[in-house]
């Protein structure tokens, strides 16, 4: 009889550790939060078309939750934080407003009305930018919704000349639109000038990795407000953080409508190190090299069928504090769930992994546990001898034989 078990071991045992299986393309797709009860480990009602994520360095992962209007914070395992922020909507619009990109603000920069930097900043598809941090309620700090401004995506950076700086993707405009650490327009050299773009393409979104930028391009709809999904209908080039292009890396091929960005971890088995990009038009997430852009390949599950998620948008990998495995890729999803109207689901995908090794359920981090501390194990056969085989996810409940 197959059932679904979550393994405790309360006891002082000998240290163990995780193995991640070499070579491998076969990743676990973990559901940890939805506002659908029973799809993920956690049910929260607020996380509806979560889109944009980021984390400071040791904080919670923050996801933007486009139809609600708020950012919800969440730790490695999904578990709630208790604090949930309100974007606030354009000067004279009804909220719900709707976030898309946000960034953590880690300078001194962009400093807010009580005298202290931002720790959060959010676009909006209103054309907003507004700011947030714990002394202050999220504010808007930039409204160029009277321009037509519909803002996807955002990244922070660093100019060599004007300093810390944001980046927002602007699909109407198909521009990206920059603001200096006064949160006022600026103008870089470069200006994001891409002569491999064709007409009707436009920046859906940016991320800064490594210091550089990657724009994702996608076909714009007819009002400009929106992409159109497709097969090929996408771009990916590299920017740095004065507008110049270093590199026009991907065109087409299996890309649709791409948003998510992020560099694989080490230990992400086939793709390690990899460009991760996730399609928003067909749920894929493809690999392709850092230098080359050449497609290393699609993700797939264990099963060896391309990991398809519905409604995909940020990938982020873990900071190795409360917001997650740095041995993880965490994604956000405005999902269906066969309804007629969007819901959100936020989890992660990891390779499969052999035990050789504890996992610290109480702290998420990989390393020895101390006695009477609950271990979580998943994904495992179970049986008399011996007393744990198999490949296993790093974290979660599967079913097994028991």
């Amino acid at each position: 009889m197959f059932r679904k078990m979550l393994v405790l071991i309360v006891a002082a045992l000998p240290p163990l550790a995780f193995s991640q299986v070499p070579t491998a393309n076969a990743y676990v797709q973990h559901n940890l939060v939805s506002d659908v009860p029973g799809l993920a480990d956690v049910t929260d009602p607020n996380l509806v078309d979560p889109w944009g994520m980021s984390a400071s360095s040791a904080s919670p992962i923050w996801v933007s939750n486009h139809d609600k209007g708020v950012a919800t914070l969440y730790n490695g395992s999904g578990a709630i934080v208790a604090l949930v922020v309100t974007v606030p909507p354009a000067a004279g619009g009804a909220p719900p407003s709707k976030p898309t990109g946000q960034v953590n603000n880690s300078t001194t920069a962009f400093v807010l009305a009580n005298g202290k930097p931002a720790s959060f900043i959010f676009v909006t598809e209103d054309g907003t930018l507004s700011a947030w941090n714990a002394g202050a309620a999220s504010t808007v700090m930039a409204d160029n919704s009277a321009s037509g401004a519909v803002y996807k995506g955002l990244a922070i950076g660093a100019s060599s000349t004007l300093g810390p700086l944001l980046y927002a993707a602007n699909i109407n405009s198909g521009n990206i639109d920059v603001f200096d650490g006064k949160f006022t327009p600026a103008k870089v050299a470069g200006s994001f000038a891409n002569p491999n773009i064709p007409s009707g393409f436009a920046p859906f979104n940016v991320w800064n990795l490594g210091g550089k930028l990657y724009v994702t391009y996608a076909k714009q709809s007819a009002d400009k407000k929106n992409d159109v999904a497709g097969s090929g209908n996408g771009f990916v080039s590299v920017f740095d953080t004065d507008g110049n292009l270093l590199k026009h890396l991907v065109s087409n091929g299996p890309l649709n409508s791409p948003w998510g960005v992020a560099i694989a971890p080490s230990t992400f088995s086939k793709f390690a190190g990899a460009l991760l990009v996730g399609n928003f038009g067909n749920g894929n997430i493809n690999a392709f090299d850092l230098t080359t852009g050449s497609l290393l390949g699609t993700l797939q599950d264990t099963k060896g069928n391309p990991i398809q998620i519905e409604g995909l948008w940020a990938l982020l990998v873990g900071n190795g504090k409360t917001g997650g495995d740095t041995n993880m890729l965490y994604f956000a999803a405005g999902i269906s769930n066969g309804d007629t109207k969007v819901h959100g689901l936020f989890g992660s995908l990891a390779p499969p992994a052999t035990v050789i090794n504890a996992f610290n359920a109480a702290s998420g981090a990989s390393g020895a546990i101390a006695p009477g501390e609950a271990l979580m194990l998943s994904g495992i056969s179970i049986g008399p001898s011996p007393l744990a085989s198999g490949k296993i996810p790093l974290s979660g409940s599967v079913d097994t034989s028991l």
